[in-house]
Formats: C-alpha cells, sequence, structure tokens
C-alpha cells in the first residue's frame, strides 16, 4: 500500500516537473496547439532568454539565495543551541520548556497579532521580517533534541574529564556525530525560506526587496509577463505567456534543487563511525 502511493507521488511530480519543462522549452505554436505533453515540441529557448535578461529576476534570485542561507545558519545556531541544554535531565524546568515548545506546534498567535508585532518591531520592508518571526521551527528543534539525545553519554563524560567545557563538548563531540541531523534539518530549514511566500506578501511592498516566490507569483499572474515580454528584443520574439511562466518556474526552483544532493551524502554516513570512550 505504502510502496503503490509512494510511486503514485513520485509518477505524479515527474510528470509534473516533465510538462513544465517540456512547456517552457517548446515554440509558441506548439504551446498554442497543445501538441506538449512530457516532450519538448520544436525546441526553443527564447523563454529562458527572456527570463535571464530581466535584471529584476536576477536581482530577486541573488537576494533569496542570501536570504535563504543566512536564515538557514541562523535557524540551524538557534536551533541547536535551545536543542542541546534540552537533552540534559539536570536542567531545572525542561518539562515545561517541552511542554510550551510543543504547545506552539498546535497553537499560534494568529497572522494578525503577528503583523502587527513585525510592525512595531519596526521590521516591516525589511529582510529581518523574513528571518526572525519564523526562526526556529519546533518540530526541526525537537528533532534535533531526539538526536542530540541519543549521543552516548560517556563520550561527553570522557570529554568532561579531559577539561573539555559544556561548549567544547557541544562543539567537539556532539556535532560531528549529528551531522546527518544537522544537514537533514538544514535542508529542511532553507527549503521552508526558500519556498517561504505569503511572510514577504504580507511584509514587503519594496519591489527591490522582493524575494524570487513573490516574483515568481506576479510573472504566473500575469502582472510581469507583459513587462517581462517588452523587453528589448523580446517584442519580435514569439513566446507565449505560459512558456515564460514555465521558464520561471524552473528559474526559481532548480538552485534548491541543486542542493538536494549535496546534502544527500550526509544522510547514509554512520553517525558513530570511530566514537570510543576515552
Amino acid at each position: 500500500m505504502l510502496k503503490s502511493m509512494g510511486l503514485t507521488i513520485l509518477l505524479t511530480a515527474t510528470y509534473t516537473a516533465a510538462s513544465i519543462i517540456s512547456i517552457s522549452l517548446s515554440s509558441k505554436h506548439a504551446v498554442l496547439s497543445g501538441e506538449v505533453t512530457i516532450f519538448p515540441r520544436g525546441l526553443d529557448f527564447h523563454a529562458y532568454e527572456i527570463v535571464f535578461q530581466d535584471t529584476r529576476m536576477l536581482k530577486s534570485m541573488g537576494l533569496t539565495i542570501l536570504l535563504t542561507a543566512t536564515y538557514t545558519a541562523a535557524s540551524m545556531l538557534m536551533s541547536i543551541c535551545a536543542a542541546y541544554p534540552l537533552t540534559k535531565e539536570r536542567l531545572k524546568g525542561r518539562s515545561v520548556f517541552m511542554l510550551l515548545i510543543i504547545f506552539t506546534m498546535f497553537f499560534s498567535g494568529g497572522l494578525i497579532p503577528e503583523y502587527l508585532l513585525v510592525k512595531q518591531l519596526g521590521m516591516l520592508d525589511s529582510l529581518t521580517s523574513l528571518i526572525i518571526p519564523g526562526m526556529i521551527s519546533a518540530f526541526n528543534l525537537i528533532i534535533l533534541r531526539s538526536f542530540f539525545s541519543s549521543v552516548p553519554a560517556s563520550l561527553e563524560e570522557s570529554a568532561y574529564l579531559d577539561g573539555s567545557s559544556h561548549i567544547g563538548t557541544l562543539i567537539r563531540v556532539v556535532l560531528p556525530l549529528s551531522l546527518p541531523a544537522i544537514a537533514t534539518l538544514s535542508l529542511f530549514y532553507a527549503v521552508s525560506r526558500w519556498n517561504g511566500f505569503m511572510d514577504a506578501l504580507f511584509y514587503i511592498t519594496h519591489a527591490d526587496l522582493y524575494p524570487i516566490q513573490l516574483k515568481l507569483y506576479q510573472v504566473v499572474m500575469n502582472s510581469m509577463v507583459t513587462d517581462l515580454t517588452a523587453m528589448e528584443g523580446a517584442s519580435q520574439i514569439e513566446v507565449m505567456p505560459e512558456g515564460i511562466k514555465a521558464a520561471s518556474i524552473m528559474f526559481a526552483t532548480t538552485p534548491i534543487l541543486i542542493v538536494y544532493p549535496w546534502v544527500q551524502r550526509y544522510f547514509v554516513s554512520g553517525i558513530m563511525i570511530g566514537a570510543v570512550k576515552g
């Protein structure tokens, strides 16, 4: 049952991706006549030329890469600093802290109070509004805490006997053994920020600060297609709006797809290789 469901999801995702790629690479006539399925018809790269010639899209892409890298680094730093102490039984009020963290997974303050808070803190129309409010995920924090708890206490005890501090033990013992979890959660944070749309829609009004997903929204909603096709030289090229939309989607999703194989190698690495009690 699970295998059939997984196969169905895989086939659906593959067919959708293949269709978008085919439309972005097909000629106007092929798209207009409905001949395009999962293979391009009348190979044409003009849609990509239009997208890559638009400086606004390129600037938005660079901004999103910087935003995603900053957000991921800050989120992992805060998650590690919060998860490691919660693994210690001697931490007073640990159960209370965990209860408060779990509570946020089921109940939130609401969209309007969050917007008012961001406004009162002066973070509207700034990248901090896309980083600070969602910096820590309670779900990811619990996963990281569970992973830290699986590290043998004897390894930490050996580090303490060698004169290591709590921070030194975390950096030299716990984190190296937790690379698979750190890589996985970093990918989760990066994907969530890269795909983030609603917070940017609410908090960002300055066009120069639009992340790529907000730019993509404008393209899909046709508000930018006319501007793109009206660029110098583009008006002479016969390109369907659907082709520009498909090319923009591929432009926005390719970077995060490139990152995944690099992180994948950590998923299969052993977390206790070479770990012996000193």
